[in-house]
């Protein structure tokens, strides 16, 4: 049964850039670089069948390509982080390419995403951190920009159950149309 999600891929050179943003924060779990994405839509654990049925309808989104800049970093979590995130810039082509995705896969039987969308790319996953060593390591940090880099495609992904990071399998890629 595998675990599914669609999602953006993070060019090298951006990637590269994140990296170089790791340690300095107690109780963090570091992403790997390969692994930096921006999730579009969280399927989750769907039989064969299903995952077939979502392959196909993906396929029918007919969106533009467009450019994604990542700026500032940021925690989810509240009082309690979990997660350090690098944001992504307000980009109204992605927030279009999401909402496209999630009315296609409601009408085929998926349960709406609870959660508002908010793309971002995951660079820790936080187990003991405290409040401070995290408000700390974004306050260094915080202030981090991406240059632009171009999106012309999107991906669905797969993952094996785990406590998240990765890795993560490329299972089909789907292109956007020319600007």
């Amino acid at each position: 049964m595998p675990r599914l999600f669609t999602g953006l891929e993070i060019p090298d050179n951006v990637g590269q850039s994140l990296s170089l943003l790791r340690g300095g924060l107690p109780g963090a779990r570091w992403i790997d670089p390969e692994n930096y994405h921006v999730t579009l839509r969280f399927i989750g654990d769907i039989d064969d069948v299903s995952a077939r049925e979502v392959a196909s309808v993906l396929g029918r989104v007919s969106r533009g390509s467009f450019s994604l800049q990542l700026g500032g970093l940021t925690s989810f979590g509240g009082r309690k982080p979990r997660a350090v995130v690098a944001a992504v810039e307000p980009n109204r082509p992605l927030m279009e390419l999401q909402a496209e995705q999630e009315r296609l896969l409601q009408r085929i039987g998926l349960e709406p995403e609870g959660r508002k969308y908010t793309p971002h790319v995951t660079l820790a996953r936080i187990r003991d951190g405290s409040n401070r060593d995290v408000a700390d390591y974004l306050a260094m940090r915080g202030g981090f920009h991406t240059a632009s880099f171009p999106v012309d495609r999107f991906v669905l992904f797969s993952s094996r159950a785990s406590v998240g990071g990765g890795p993560y399998v490329i299972e089909a890629a789907y292109p956007l149309l020319a600007a």
